[in-house]
């Protein structure tokens, strides 16, 4: 429901959402690429996801019908996504609010009031954007942790390096995010790093023993398939570096939806087949 294939790289994380949105306008006159061009906070896009010219409201986004039409396709447990306050204020040019953490706290209220009326058993808010800009901690985390507080089951925070183009977009460090992730009122947190590289595992050692960890053991922005072999590795050194008690959850490093889906389904079974793999069950 959320894909386009006219504009694929954004559509189903960015634009879906600010296109719905009131207080965003999606036609651009030339001033307005001059604006983009002169504050390109998202840093990356070579167009601006919209232009905020007034306070952010609900407008047409409908997250609870989105819902009521993905949970009778499945019996098994249903996790819903949500980008985050953080990612849309970043990636949006912001001509109304003060900063852009009132920006960010708009749009947080929005998709609390929307995400209140999901029963998802898992709700996911993706943020692709913090780590390239740990110095929005303190308002991004008060943003997100409006949003985490509506939410009805269990609570999962996403955070990669972009995805643009089968491209990272984003440097950073985890270690710059662990004071920012310590302050989630989250259950777990879903991590890349099959792309990002293992080298920084240790430093997750200082995370808050009751946030749940994920590391991501599939790179999405390639076409090799990983072996089983390689998965079941991957698991044991992150095992063997935080602890069996630390690592709670292995999944790929994102969305899948630059790869084809044959690709797709044979990244999943190695996954699946290394988890087994480690676990003796192979």
């Amino acid at each position: 429901m959320r894909f386009d294939p006219s504009h694929p790289e954004t559509n189903g994380m960015v634009d879906y959402f600010a296109s719905r949105m009131d207080g965003i306008r999606k036609h651009f006159s030339l001033s307005d690429f001059d604006r983009f061009r002169s504050d390109r906070s998202s840093g990356y896009r070579l167009l601006t996801a919209g232009m905020v010219v007034g306070k952010i409201q609900d407008g047409t986004l409908n997250l609870p019908h989105d819902y009521e039409f993905v949970s009778p396709l499945t019996k098994s447990p249903l996790k819903f996504t949500c980008t985050g306050p953080h990612m849309l204020a970043r990636v949006l040019t912001n001509c109304f609010y003060k900063n852009i953490g009132d920006l960010a706290m708009d749009i947080a209220v929005v998709l609390r009031r929307q995400l209140e009326l999901i029963e998802a058993d898992t709700v996911q808010l993706d943020e692709a954007c913090i780590a390239g800009y740990p110095e929005d901690a303190p308002w991004a985390s008060e943003a997100i942790n409006l949003v985490l507080e509506g939410i009805l089951n269990q609570k999962a925070v996403h955070i990669c390096f972009g995805n643009y183009g089968g491209q990272p977009q984003l440097r950073g460090f985890w270690r710059d995010l662990v004071p920012f992730l310590n302050s989630l009122r989250t259950d777990h947190l879903v991590l890349e790093f099959a792309r990002h590289g293992y080298d920084e595992l240790p430093v997750l050692a200082d995370l808050n023993p009751s946030i749940h960890l994920g590391v991501g053991l599939i790179d999405i922005k390639d076409n090799e398939v990983e072996s089983a072999e390689l998965i079941a590795r991957r698991i044991e050194h992150a095992v063997k570096t935080l602890g069996e008690e630390r690592l709670r959850y292995v999944h790929p490093d994102c969305g899948f939806w630059m790869l084809q889906r044959s690709v797709v389904d044979r990244k999943m079974r190695t996954l699946v087949e290394g988890r087994n793999m480690f676990e003796g069950r192979g």
